[in-house]
């Protein structure tokens, strides 16, 4: 059954980890997937960080456009699929970066691993997505 829009963008809001996908060239290979931290509230926009010349980065900018899927099997199956374009880029901040690692690790753990990602990561890029298509089903009972 499909998600009412409440429902997928609350569910989308959790703290569940992407899979990001793009094109990856018009060379026949298949879409470039991977798994990616994100950050998402209800009727807003959808923010991923990635390194500045890592291949996510250039294989976005090429398409204007990615997609992010996140699911879960408990307490049912359910999946939220959601694709759009990218509507701004910029150099990410260690605030933003405070910012999405505390939506995925324990408060005990952001700062020593922010201390460590600023230093060991390279130069970041955040990168905003509008939604604009979206799938998304609850499949009942695992």
């Amino acid at each position: 059954m499909a998600l009412t829009r409440e429902d997928r963008e609350k569910f989308l809001a959790e703290p569940l980890i992407a899979a990001l996908a793009v094109d990856a060239g018009a060379d026949g290979r298949a879409p470039l997937t991977v798994p990616i931290w994100y950050q998402y509230e209800p009727g807003g926009e959808i923010w991923i960080m990635t390194g500045r010349e890592s291949r996510k980065a250039r294989a976005i900018e090429a398409a204007g456009r990615f997609t992010l899927m996140v699911d879960r099997v408990e307490p049912t199956v359910r999946y939220v699929s959601v694709e759009g374009p990218v509507i701004g880029t910029a150099p990410a901040t260690r605030q933003q970066l405070t910012e999405i690692s505390a939506r995925y690790l324990e408060p005990g753990k952001v700062e020593a691993y922010v201390d460590f990602a600023w230093k060991a990561h390279g130069d970041q890029l955040v990168i905003r997505m509008r939604p604009e298509r979206w799938l998304s089903s609850d499949l009942g009972e695992a």
